[in-house]
């Protein structure tokens, strides 16, 4: 298990975390979106710090909803994870530690379960915004959010290869599809 992370819930049979660093993580970014909405959008500042706090809460849910998606494809292919942990902005997939060593297919299945959960969460939010798109406020600032946060950072981002995104996973293991696994 992740260190210095204090258990808080448990959510879909996942253990939720979060390690010291998600609070200060949470608050810039709050911070950031509500100078991005003050600058960008017609609200009073005091709106937009609502809007910016409520914003970077859409964000946390996204990612968990992300990690949804692993947690379900993981199930599937019969290898559950076993938490998520929160760190700064972003979160990790927890999985067994005595996990057996597993074939290519199964990481792979794994690692895309999360982005075809948030190119989900972005097509939802794409109709959304038809609903909102005549609007220049709280509710279409955060629509905004939730679209484009999912598209760029859980949909598109999460295929960057950084090391600890999906994208890393998946070269990882595609040259190693059909391998034998003993």
């Amino acid at each position: 298990m992740t260190q210095n992370a204090r258990p808080t819930i448990r959510l879909f049979n996942l253990e939720v975390r979060f390690k010291p660093s998600f609070v200060p993580g949470f608050l810039l970014l709050s911070l950031v979106l509500t100078v991005l909405a003050g600058l960008f959008t017609p609200m009073p500042w005091g709106t937009a710090l609502i809007a910016g706090v409520l914003a970077a809460g859409i964000h946390v849910i996204s990612e968990f909803f992300h990690h949804l998606g692993h947690a379900f494809a993981a199930r599937r292919v019969g290898y559950p994870m076993k938490g998520v942990t929160f760190l700064w902005v972003l979160a990790a997939s927890v999985y067994p530690s005595d996990e057996p060593e597993l074939p290519a297919e199964t990481h792979i299945q794994r690692a895309l379960g999360g982005p075809m959960w948030s190119i989900l969460l972005t097509l939802i939010a794409g109709v959304l915004f038809i609903f909102v798109s005549g609007t220049q406020g709280l509710a279409y600032w955060l629509v905004f959010w939730l679209f484009w946060d999912n598209l760029l950072t859980f949909s598109l981002g999460a295929f960057l290869p950084l090391g600890f995104t999906d994208g890393s996973t998946l070269l990882e293991w595609f040259p190693k599809l059909g391998e034998k696994h003993e």
